[in-house]
């Protein structure tokens, strides 16, 4: 799901940063990905800090994405980190000025998690390559077995239907709290990989999108 998200960065982007006059062509790619990065980077660390429900309830709705649009996302603390990160980067690693880094941030960040929400919630055939177990799965370094990528794995999409109104252990068969461990070990294993620069990770991974 890198990739979908990735796609859709690159759609947002080509207005937000494409055709931004303030944004040097050779730079745009970079730009792009550093966003894209940004998305991903504040999903694996929210998920390897025990944030599974977190991650879950954008999802659901209960965290802004699925029926409240962007407003709502600018509420949700997670969302308004990776905004603040963007901008971070923006301004100290392309000398953006900040009010652009601004506003190039708070449009591309919230549009394009409320897109992966709204495909990764319908069930519109078009969109089946926007799956809560691809990403889990990325973001995890393939850590969790997921139904996509194991038989006996856990199926994340179907997930969201059970939390939809909340609680701490689900019905069904299932024990959040073990899947919460479960994910969160497998969200530090990834990250630590990543921060020993370990091949085949997710920042290998979307530079290689955006080359």
């Amino acid at each position: 799901m890198l990739e979908q998200i990735s796609e859709l960065v690159k759609h947002y982007g080509q207005d937000t940063v494409v055709n931004n006059p303030d944004i040097p062509n050779e730079e745009n790619n970079a730009v792009m990905a550093e966003a894209t990065k940004t998305i991903t980077s504040g999903m694996q660390n929210m998920l390897a800090g025990g944030g599974l429900q977190d991650i879950i309830s954008m999802f659901t709705g209960d965290g802004g994405g699925k029926s409240n649009g962007t407003a709502a996302l600018l509420k949700n603390p997670m969302v308004m980190m990776m905004i603040g990160h963007l901008i971070s980067k923006l301004t100290g690693k392309f000398n953006m000025d900040p009010a652009q880094a601004s506003q190039v941030s708070n449009n591309l960040i919230p549009n394009v998690l409320r897109d992966m929400v709204t495909k990764t919630t319908s069930n519109d055939p078009s969109n089946d390559a926007f799956d809560l177990n691809d990403l889990i799965g990325s973001l995890t370094g393939g850590n969790v077995a997921t139904s996509e990528t194991n038989s006996g794995g856990f199926n994340f999409q179907d997930l969201v239907g059970k939390l939809v109104g909340g609680g701490n252990s689900g019905g069904g068969g299932f024990d959040l709290q073990d899947i919460i461990s479960r994910v969160t070990q497998g969200a530090q294993e990834g990250r630590a990989k990543e921060t020993h620069g370990g091949a085949g990770g997710v920042a290998d991974l979307i530079k290689g999108l955006f080359n």
